[in-house]
C-alpha cells in the first residue's frame, strides 16, 4: 500500500512513565460490568430493535447478571424515551439493577433526560463531551478552556436538577474520544467535573475512559488509564470505568490491561456488537476470568440459548469461531488434537483431579451448556484414531484396540474425504459395522466343536469352506479356543497369518447382555487385518471376529 505516509500516531502518551500495570500477570476479581447493548449496540444495528424486543433483551441482560445496564439516550429519539418510561412505569427494573442513561453535555438534552427518569429508583446519568485534539480542532473549533467549560456546565446542571428533584442519581462523565486526547488535558477536565460533584463513599462518581476509536496498542491505553487512576481527585470515591472499542482488534486486550492499570468497571456488549468493529465483548472478558478460576459474577451456563436469543433480537450472527460462544470454538478436527483430548478425558476419569487441565480445552464445555459429543470431537478428513475412537466409545461403548483405532481412523478419513463432509456419530458407527463386522466371504464357518485335551490344550473341529469350495471339517489344537480355531482354519485353507490381538468387553450400554470381541491378524509383511463381532456368547463373537479379520485380508 503506497499511501501509508498519510497516517501517523494519533494518540498521546502520559507525561510521565506509567507502567506499574506490567508487574501484574492476571486479574484477581471481576470488575463492575455495564451492558451498553441497548444503546451503543442498538444504534449499530442495520434495523434497530423495536420496543418489545428491547424489553425482552433487557430481561435477558438481567438474567445473565448485569447490575448496571445502559438503556438508552432518552433525548435522542421518541423510541428510546418511551422505552425508558415503559421500564419504569411497568416496574420492569429489578431493585438490584441500576439503569444508565446517556446524555450530551447540552442543557436541553440533559433536561429531557431527567424528565424521562421520573420515578426511577436507581439510575446513573452519563454525561459526555468530546475532548480529543481532532474534535476540538475540526468539529467544535474550540480551545481547551472552552471544551472544559462544556463539561463543567454539564456536570453542574446534573447536580442542580438532581438536587431539585430530591433524587440520589449517580453521575458518570466521559471525556469522549479519550484515546485521542492528551492525557494531562483529559485529567484536567475530569478533575474539574469531580470538583463539581464532590463524590463521597456512599455516592461515588464514575469517570469513564472510552477508547472511542482504538488508536494504539493495548499497553499504551493501559498507561493512559494508569496515569488517570493515579492522578484523579477523590480517587477513593471514583469508579474508574473503561469503554473500549475494537478498531484495531484489541478491545479485549485494552480492557484487560486497563483493569490491571487500575480500572474498576467495564462497559461493553454481548458478543462485541457495536459501531464499526464493535465494542469490547463482555462475554469474552468474563469467561477469560472464569478459565483462570476467578468468579466473573455473570451467568453464561447456557451459552447456546444466549446466542440464539441475541441473534433473534438483533439480527446479527455470532461467528463460529467467536471465543467461548461460536459453534466451532470447542471443535477438534485434527487427529493429534482429538487424541490428546480423548486421553485427557480418560485421565480425568481415572484421577478425578480438582482442577481442569484437559489439553486443547481451556474450559470444560459442559460448564456453558455445550457437550463433548456434539461440540468437541468432530470427525472429518483431518481427523485421526483418537477422535474416532472417542466417538465410538462415548456413543456406542466400543473400546477398540489401539492398532484397530488406527485402521478405523483411516477408514473414517477416507470416507470423509470421498464425501467431502463431516461424519456424524451414527455415520461413524455404520462405517465401523460395514468395515469390521459380519464379513462371511470368502471364508465361511458353519460350526465349531471343542474338546479339552489332557495337556490343557484345546482341540477345535471347524466346519468351514473358502470361496466356492465344499464345507469340510478340520481339527487342530491350540492354547485356547480361538487359537485352536485359527490353527484349524490355517490348516484347512493354507492361510498364513499370525493371530496377534484379541480383546473383548461387555457392552454395558446395551439393553441385552451382549459382548464384543476384536481380533487382529498380521501378515508376514506386517500388514494388519481386523474384525469385530457382537454376541451374547463371547466364544461365538470371537470366532466371528476372526472370520471377518481373515476376510478383510
Amino acid at each position: 500500500m503506497m499511501n501509508y505516509k498519510k497516517y501517523q500516531k494519533q494518540y498521546f502518551m502520559p507525561p510521565v512513565p506509567c507502567y506499574d500495570w506490567v508487574k501484574k500477570d492476571s486479574i484477581d476479581h471481576a470488575p463492575v460490568w455495564c451492558s451498553v447493548d441497548l444503546r451503543d449496540g442498538n444504534q449499530a444495528l442495520v434495523i434497530p430493535m423495536d420496543l418489545d424486543t428491547k424489553i425482552e433483551f433487557f430481561k435477558l441482560l438481567c438474567r445473565v447478571g448485569f447490575k448496571e445496564i445502559e438503556v438508552g439516550f432518552p433525548a435522542a429519539s421518541e423510541t428510546e424515551y418511551v422505552f425508558l418510561r415503559r421500564l419504569i412505569e411497568e416496574n420492569l427494573i429489578p431493585d438490584d439493577v441500576t439503569v444508565q442513561v446517556l446524555t450530551q453535555a447540552r442543557e436541553h438534552i440533559i433536561r429531557k433526560t431527567f424528565q424521562a427518569l421520573e420515578g426511577c429508583k436507581n439510575a446513573i446519568v452519563h454525561v459526555y463531551n468530546s475532548t480529543s485534539f481532532a474534535q476540538r480542532q475540526q468539529v467544535f473549533k474550540k480551545d481547551r478552556e472552552e471544551i472544559k467549560k462544556i463539561a463543567v456546565e454539564g456536570a453542574e446542571l446534573l447536580q442542580k436538577l438532581t438536587e431539585e428533584e430530591h433524587e440520589s442519581y449517580r453521575f458518570e462523565y466521559s471525556p469522549e474520544s479519550f484515546t485521542g486526547t492528551e492525557p494531562e488535558y483529559a485529567l484536567e477536565v475530569c478533575n474539574a467535573v469531580l470538583d463539581v460533584w464532590k463524590p463521597t463513599a456512599d455516592r461515588k462518581a464514575i469517570i469513564n475512559l472510552p477508547s472511542t476509536v482504538e488508536l494504539s496498542m493495548p499497553h499504551v491505553y493501559a498507561s493512559q488509564v494508569e496515569y488517570m487512576s493515579k492522578n484523579l481527585k477523590y480517587r477513593d470515591n471514583v469508579v474508574l470505568s473503561l469503554h473500549p472499542h475494537n478498531d484495531r482488534g484489541c478491545g479485549v486486550s485494552d480492557a484487560e490491561l486497563g483493569v490491571l492499570a487500575g480500572a474498576d468497571r467495564v462497559e461493553g456488549t454481548l458478543f462485541g456488537n457495536g459501531e464499526r468493529t464493535g465494542n469490547v465483548d463482555i462475554i469474552t472478558l468474563a469467561m477469560n476470568l472464569y478459565m483462570q478460576g476467578v468468579n466473573p459474577e455473570m451467568n453464561f451456563d447456557n451459552m447456546k440459548d444466549l446466542v440464539d436469543r441475541y441473534e433473534e433480537y438483533t439480527g446479527m450472527q455470532v461467528g463460529p469461531r467467536t471465543p467461548y460462544c461460536g459453534s466451532l470454538v470447542f471443535a477438534a478436527f485434527s487427529g493429534s488434537h482429538q487424541d490428546a483430548i480423548a486421553k485427557g478425558m480418560h485421565w480425568r476419569e481415572e484421577h478425578d483431579p480438582d482442577h481442569w487441565t484437559v489439553p486443547y480445552l481451556p474450559i470444560d464445555p459442559t460448564d456453558i451448556g455445550r457437550s463433548y459429543d456434539a461440540d468437541v470431537i468432530r470427525i472429518n478428513s483431518q481427523s485421526g484414531k483418537g477422535g474416532v475412537g472417542y466417538v465410538l466409545e462415548t456413543h456406542y461403548d466400543l473400546i477398540l484396540p489401539k492398532k484397530m483405532r488406527e485402521a478405523m481412523g483411516y477408514a473414517a478419513k477416507d470416507l470423509s474425504d470421498h464425501l467431502h463432509k463431516e461424519l456424524k456419530p451414527d455415520e461413524i458407527f455404520s462405517l465401523f459395522k460395514q468395515t469390521f463386522e459380519d464379513k462371511d466371504s470368502p471364508l465361511t464357518v458353519n460350526g465349531v466343536h471343542f474338546r479339552q485335551l489332557d495337556s490343557g490344550r484345546i482341540e477345535a473341529s471347524v466346519n468351514s469352506r473358502y470361496g466356492d469350495g465344499e464345507f469340510s471339517v478340520t481339527k487342530a489344537e491350540g492354547n485356547g479356543r480361538l487359537d485352536a480355531v485359527s490353527n484349524a482354519l490355517k490348516k484347512a485353507h493354507g492361510l498364513d497369518y499370525t493371530l496377534t490381538t484379541y480383546q473383548e468387553h461387555a457392552l454395558t450400554k446395551s439393553s441385552s447382555s451382549n459382548a464384543i470381541a476384536y481380533v487382529g491378524i498380521q501378515e508376514k509383511d506386517g500388514t494388519m487385518s481386523w474384525g469385530a463381532a457382537v454376541d451374547p456368547d463371547i466364544i461365538r463373537a470371537s470366532i466371528d471376529a476372526l472370520v471377518t479379520a481373515v476376510n478383510n485380508r
